[in-house]
């Protein structure tokens, strides 16, 4: 596909901005960036604020960042200011994966994207490296519910590497681990053999491989395009300043797991419910977290995308 990033149809349905569309061109580094924690993962204001502060920093890091939403029936890669005032706005805006995207295109919807989402149009786009907080993966109690996110599907499908840091506490781990694998996703840790909790730095499984720097991975990476395979998952500790205790954030994640069953709290709903529960029983402090890891994801992507670029470069292989 063209950098214009044009599918066609009922008009252009993927549009990708001035600045980006330079970028992809020129080769420069691009970082994804999702809207689902503008949308849903955040209360206004901090959600606004948070938007502008993880674009400048993917900026001061030296590449072009490219938040991804639906915005009036279309696929937005790049978005002005007033484009994200109105994702953030406390009026309600739809939360799409990629099922809704076809559904919500067709009626001008406007839309944060999910991890699975903003993979596909990143990639749509070409747009390889994507930073986000933490992706979604198996609920707890799963084996019964069925509850298992569509990120985990699109990462074995789809050839974007998401900086994240690591799968929300709120999940099942140890099986969100196990469905990436049956995925055939390579989960990378950066300076840790050990699997990040979110709001944690530890969790106690081990991630499949390690590297200690982005042109580490960016090596890998383009082994892993060379070969023909999907996303790479990469996982990127919360700073130990910013980081919150395990047992304490386990045993607020179970009151707030406890309280979303009593209420009957359900399917999509499910993960903005408990993320502002935690918020609230860890009196604010869960918030200021999550804001500190996803600057410090964007951070990394953007360090990555532009060792992408430049080894894309070198070795004159196809962009990213």
């Amino acid at each position: 596909m063209p950098a214009s990033g044009v599918i066609t149809g009922h008009g252009p349905l993927l549009q990708v901005s001035a600045e980006v569309a330079g970028a992809l061109a020129d080769g420069r580094a691009v970082v994804a960036l999702e809207s689902t924690i503008i949308s849903h993962g955040m209360p206004y204001p901090q959600n606004l604020a948070t938007a502008r502060e993880i674009e400048q920093v993917v900026r001061d890091h030296g590449a072009v960042p490219a938040t991804i939403a639906l915005v009036g029936g279309r696929l937005r890669v790049g978005l002005d200011d007033a484009a994200l005032e109105r994702l953030a706005a406390p009026d309600e805006v739809a939360k799409a994966s990629r099922r809704d995207l076809a559904a919500l295109v067709a009626t001008g919807a406007t839309a944060g994207t999910t991890v699975a989402a903003t993979m596909y149009i990143a990639a749509r786009a070409g747009i390889g490296v994507f930073a986000t907080g933490g992706i979604g993966g198996v609920h707890r109690g799963a084996s019964t519910t069925f509850d298992v996110s569509a990120d985990l599907v699109e990462l074995g499908l789809t050839p974007v590497t998401v900086v994240c840091a690591g799968a929300k506490s709120i999940l099942d781990l140890p099986a969100t681990l196990e469905v990436l694998e049956t995925n055939g996703v390579p989960v990378v840790g950066v300076g840790t053999d050990e699997f990040p909790a979110f709001f944690s730095r530890t969790s106690g499984l081990p991630v499949a491989h390690r590297v200690n720097t982005a042109a580490e991975l960016a090596a890998l990476i383009a082994t892993q395009r060379a070969l023909g395979l999907g996303g790479v998952l990469v996982a990127n500790p919360i700073p130990e300043a910013d980081a919150l205790a395990p047992a304490e954030i386990d045993g607020i994640i179970e009151q707030a797991l406890h309280d979303a069953d009593e209420q009957g709290v359900k399917g999509k709903h499910v993960t903005p419910f408990l993320l502002a529960r935690v918020n609230e029983l860890t009196g604010g402090r869960s918030l200021a977290a999550n804001v500190a890891l996803i600057r410090n994801n964007a951070a990394f992507a953007a360090d990555l995308a532009v060792a992408v670029s430049a080894g894309d470069r070198a070795g004159g292989a196809t962009r990213t």
